[in-house]
């Protein structure tokens, strides 16, 4: 049997977050992951709204209890997000929930009205979706370097380009990368099990921290581990994550973030719209990830730079294929990506610097592409078994060791590279609007590449080195 990616996925988004019931939506296939029971409204009148309407609603709707649906939390957060229990979650199979479906029923002539949404779905958000990267990490040898090779130091700066990741956090020898020298930011709270084994994901900001370093070198990179638990944090949490990231030091000159969701709709993210709100008052620009769904379907909060008013303030990131010249099967498409970067196969700093750390394969690759592309995608290649994909058989997973360097997949390593070409050029122009760098950078780039038929616009990198994507599997 193939392997079920987002099927796995959810099961370990599932043992990190025990003690919120999911499931997966929408209730007719498997897109996103959200919290039964629970919907969310803004705050004050509008929760007030939503919580006596669907409770109208449930009253006269079988097997739909009226007196479930309740405020919960206190209307003080500063993402100004109200959860309201709308149902008994129970355990189930994650196969959808019936009262948060209803709820967002019983509000459908409202939002009508209004014009705009008022009750949402707590989905989860997570690394960059299937609810991962587009891959697994493969060990790189130390002697090929890094891909895209760290770009020469320019001279003094007046002042660095300050660059924050929102991600997962630092591994504790990535000072011994040397790029990394200026990177400063929070530990990655565990990184192996009780075997010294490798946590599933762990290394993913170091990683997204040494791509925006090789890019930029002059560049201050921060790095917050807000994405702590398996990548993934839930909507309600998300908005006031981000405030706490940039109260840290202040709104930084550009974010770096590779986690999103989508929620079937194309008017934004409820929860992280108070956060969105103020990033629109500032002068930071939000480097986002557009996701690894294969989809044309918005990924939030990438896809808010294709919303009126937000142009310059997000810059939404597709990846490409190992070549460069064509889009990567995993990344998601559509005129709401407004940039594509290398996003297969990058090399770049991981862990196992200072004595090598195991590593046991999750995921099982595929005899085909699972998106039905012909090239030699990660999908299939390089091959190895994963733990979560036993069918039965008791095939023994693969295990690596890393040294150091790693190979990874994803438009979350995609979005670092974007991130770092804008501060690149306000370095090298003594620039001091990363919003005015990005449109002076994408109006100036004669690069591009074709994505589903549509040419579009492509930033490469001058010490990345593409490869052919015909070439036989690699071994990992």
């Amino acid at each position: 049997m193939a392997p079920q990616r987002f099927r796995e996925q959810f099961d370990t988004i599932r043992r990190s977050l025990p003690d919120v019931p999911l499931a997966m939506g929408p209730d007719d296939s498997a897109e996103f992951i959200y919290e039964k029971g629970v919907v969310l409204a803004r705050d004050g009148e509008e929760a007030r709204l939503v919580e006596d309407t669907v409770r109208g609603h449930f009253a006269g709707a079988p097997g739909l209890v009226a007196d479930h649906v309740r405020r919960e939390s206190p209307e003080s957060n500063r993402s100004g997000i109200t959860r309201i229990r709308v149902g008994d979650p129970g355990r189930g199979d994650g196969r959808g929930d019936p009262a948060v479906a209803g709820a967002l029923r019983a509000l459908r002539e409202a939002e009508g009205r209004a014009g705009r949404l008022l009750i949402s779905r707590n989905h989860v958000v997570s690394i960059a979706v299937n609810a991962c990267p587009g891959d697994e990490p493969v060990p790189a040898p130390l002697t090929g370097g890094a891909d895209p090779a760290p770009a020469s130091a320019p001279g003094a700066v007046e002042a660095a380009v300050s660059v924050l990741v929102v991600d997962t956090g630092l591994m504790h020898d990535y000072r011994s990368y040397p790029p990394l020298a200026r990177t400063q930011g929070d530990p990655q709270t565990e990184e192996t099990d009780g075997r010294g084994v490798l946590h599933q994901y762990v290394g993913h900001g170091t990683f997204i921290a040494g791509l925006v370093a090789a890019v930029a070198p002059a560049t201050d990179i921060a790095v917050r581990n807000t994405l702590d638990d398996a990548g993934t944090i839930l909507e309600s949490d998300f908005g006031d994550a981000l405030f706490a990231a940039v109260d840290r030091q202040g709104w930084p000159d550009i974010i770096s973030l590779s986690a999103g969701t989508s929620n079937g709709r194309t008017d934004g993210l409820l929860g992280v719209e108070a956060f969105m709100r103020e990033l629109r008052e500032q002068r930071t620009l939000l480097v986002a990830a557009a996701g690894n769904n294969a989809s044309a379907t918005p990924f939030w909060p990438a896809a808010y730079a294709d919303l009126p008013g937000f142009e310059d303030v997000v810059l939404s990131v597709g990846a490409l294929r190992g070549d460069g010249e064509f889009g990567a099967c995993f990344s998601n498409h559509g005129p709401w990506v407004k940039v594509y970067a290398p996003g297969e196969r990058l090399t770049g700093a991981l862990t196992g610097f200072e004595s090598p750390v195991p590593y046991i394969y999750q995921h099982s690759t595929y005899e085909t592409c699972r998106y039905g592309f012909d090239y030699t995608c990660t999908c299939r290649s390089p091959r190895h078994t994963g733990v979560l994909s036993d069918d039965g058989t008791t095939v023994k997973p693969d295990q690596v060791m890393f040294e150091g360097l790693a190979r990874w997949s994803g438009t979350s390593f995609a979005t670092p590279l974007a991130a770092g070409l804008v501060a690149a050029r306000m370095s090298e122009h003594k620039e001091s609007d990363p919003r005015a760098a990005r449109r002076r950078l994408l109006a100036e780039n004669t690069g591009f590449a074709e994505v589903r038929g549509t040419h579009v616009a492509a930033l490469r990198p001058a010490t990345w080195r593409p490869v052919s994507v015909g070439q036989p599997a690699l071994s990992a």
